[in-house]
């Protein structure tokens, strides 16, 4: 008898413990149930069916469970998580926003494969919009709405709901690899200029000090002092204009009050200058008292002295 192999190589564990399988796709408005499944929109997990959770249980893959999703037809592909296998034989749900980057539309093929990653350290992002600006804390709103998604990859538009909006940034750049796990990890996150931000254009500010004025009224002279009495013109009833009309009368600059400067002004400091009245002088009580005398007048009778009645 003659025994052969009919393989030359012994197939390698790490082919036998890869999970890869197609499915169609479709969004997760399409997933029929009476609860709304919104959460899956907020995120970067996938709805797969049982039999997929069976044919992983039986391969001695790492956890937690990431998947790569390649669309074949547009050599688009992302990174994703599995949330639950509730989903119909030969089906998967995706988030809209991940269906829009994999250029898929209902009922597409999508290529499902298990892979490892490594744990993020570092990633960048772009708002698609200059309204992220408005968020009073965007790396905090950004950090609670990761705790829905399982990795990243570099390329991405996620989106990302906030106060009833949604928001998409572009993944930018990964650490240390283009594709990154950020499941259990610590992160440093970045900012890049949200895309067609346009910064403020500064205008340089000239003041010119004025000149020093000298103490002179007569340079006042010219100056609106508001309202100036008959200084109008008259109209006759014959409709006649005799002579001239008047001219108001010139401002004489001793009329002019300049008020005083406070050289004693200090930056800060709000001082009400209020007008001073003479106080009465004060009189002594000695005085008064030496002064006074009761019963000091004299009196006038109607009667004369030296007559007799």
């Amino acid at each position: 008898m003659f025994s052969f192999n009919m393989f030359d190589h012994p197939i390698p564990r790490a082919f036998q413990n890869r999970f890869s399988t197609q499915y169609r796709c479709y969004s997760v408005s399409m997933l029929a149930g009476p609860n709304d499944r919104s959460d899956v929109e907020k995120g970067g997990k996938i709805i797969m069916p049982p039999s997929a959770l069976d044919q992983l249980s039986r391969l001695n893959i790492t956890y937690p469970m990431l998947f790569k999703l390649t669309n074949k037809n547009s050599d688009r592909m992302t990174h994703c998580g599995v949330l639950e296998f509730v989903a119909d034989e030969g089906i998967c749900y995706l988030p809209h926003w991940m269906m829009q980057n994999l250029l898929l539309e209902e009922g597409g093929l999508v290529q499902v494969e298990s892979v490892n990653l490594m744990v993020a350290t570092y990633s960048k992002f772009q708002p698609q919009s200059p309204d992220f600006l408005d968020i009073t804390n965007p790396k905090a709103v950004l950090e609670n709405a990761l705790r829905n998604f399982a990795c990243l990859t570099t390329g991405d538009v996620i989106a990302i709901n906030y106060n009833e909006k949604i928001y998409e940034l572009r993944v930018m750049e990964t650490k240390p690899d283009k594709a990154v796990s950020i499941i259990e990890c610590d992160m440093n996150v970045d900012f890049d200029a949200p895309l067609g931000y346009k910064e403020p254009e500064r205008r340089l500010q000239h003041t010119e000090e004025p000149a020093e004025e000298d103490g002179d009224p007569s340079n006042y002279a010219d100056m609106d002092m508001g309202f100036r009495a008959f200084s109008g013109s008259g109209n006759r009833l014959d409709g006649k204009k005799k002579g001239i009309e008047p001219s108001p009368a010139p401002i004489d600059p001793s009329d002019i009050k300049r008020g005083i400067p406070n050289y004693d002004y200090k930056v800060g400091r709000i001082t009400f200058i209020r007008n001073s009245r003479p106080q009465p002088k004060k009189v002594d009580e000695d005085d008064t008292m030496s002064r006074f005398i009761a019963f000091s007048g004299e009196g006038q009778s109607l009667r004369k002295k030296g007559r007799k009645p």
